[in-house]
């Protein structure tokens, strides 16, 4: 099983970010846990997390009162 990201801007629509594989869902979300600003910065407002193809959940990178 491979763990992965996708990325939404703020109008939902799919954007491009680091094309990264992991070999465990907490290794996926370290590495969220540890760039989610950049992403931020670029216009990143949602991850999703997939296995293989499958989604375990959405997170919005929104700050609280934004």
């Amino acid at each position: 099983m491979a763990w992965s990201w996708r990325y939404e801007g703020t109008d939902g629509a799919a954007v491009d970010g680091p094309a990264e594989s992991f070999g465990s869902q907490a290794d996926a979300e370290s590495w969220i846990g540890q760039t989610w600003r950049e992403l931020a910065a670029s216009g990143v407002t949602t991850v999703i997390l997939l296995e293989d193809d499958r989604v375990d959940y959405r997170m919005s990178l929104l700050q609280s009162g934004d």
